[in-house]
């Protein structure tokens, strides 16, 4: 069984944080998502508040976890969350540079072989994400976020499949920022994502179907 060995996908104002690592020679002058090993007994998500505290001397909120495992040699295994700076100021301990890198300059860095998965789940997409909030100030907040880190965002009442009364209907957020973004917001506001449908997928245009009934509360997509 492998060990396993945690990162942090820092992000702040719709940038990554990337760092230059040191040490080992194979490894100096590389980059990657800072982090570290869990020790016996530590949970992935206490272990990687360690290491960011001793890494870069600040806190982090460790929210989502990537759909991503990579093997490290044969005794590891590389887990990255996202995660936002609570506390304290970024400054680096272990690395000789950092980098807040937009989604479209992540690939200027030439990043270690087990972050590259991950960093290809940053990257931006070609679609549009919906995220959806039930509180009005929740939605304007994030709508204002997004077009402050210069995403397009646009604001609309959503409503259940045959009703006209936006009465408790949602509100949705619709953007080109990427997911990963948006999920981040999402945790900070309490709202969830809103997953495309089957028909997006396989190419549909049907536009009769009834969607799938919205949750009566907000939830949070959570990874394994």
């Amino acid at each position: 069984m492998r060990a396993t060995v945690v990162a942090a996908a820092i992000v702040r104002d719709g940038r990554v944080l990337a760092c230059r690592r040191t040490a080992p020679p194979e490894a100096a002058g590389r980059w990657e998502l800072p982090g570290g090993k869990v020790e016996p007994g530590e949970t992935p998500e206490a272990a990687l508040v360690r290491e960011i505290g001793e890494e870069l001397g600040c806190l982090v909120e460790v929210g989502e976890w990537l759909d991503a495992v990579v093997p490290i040699n044969d005794t590891h295994e590389l887990h990255t969350a996202l995660c936002r700076v609570t506390a304290g100021e970024v400054r680096p301990r272990e690395h000789d540079q950092l980098r807040w890198l937009a989604p479209e300059e992540l690939d200027e860095v030439d990043w270690l072989e087990p972050d590259r998965p991950f960093v290809a789940l940053l990257a931006p997409e070609e679609r549009t994400v919906r995220a959806v909030f039930f509180d009005e100030d929740d939605a304007a907040n994030v709508e204002q976020r997004l077009l402050r880190d210069g995403w397009s965002a646009f604001r609309s009442r959503d409503r259940f499949h045959g009703e006209d009364d936006d009465e408790d209907q949602p509100w949705v957020i619709t953007t080109d920022a990427p997911e990963f973004v948006v999920e981040l917001l999402i945790e900070e506001y309490d709202g969830w994502l809103d997953e495309p449908d089957q028909g997006a997928s396989t190419g549909s245009t049907d536009v009769g179907t009834a969607p799938e009934p919205l949750p009566s509360a907000p939830k949070r997509i959570k990874r394994p």
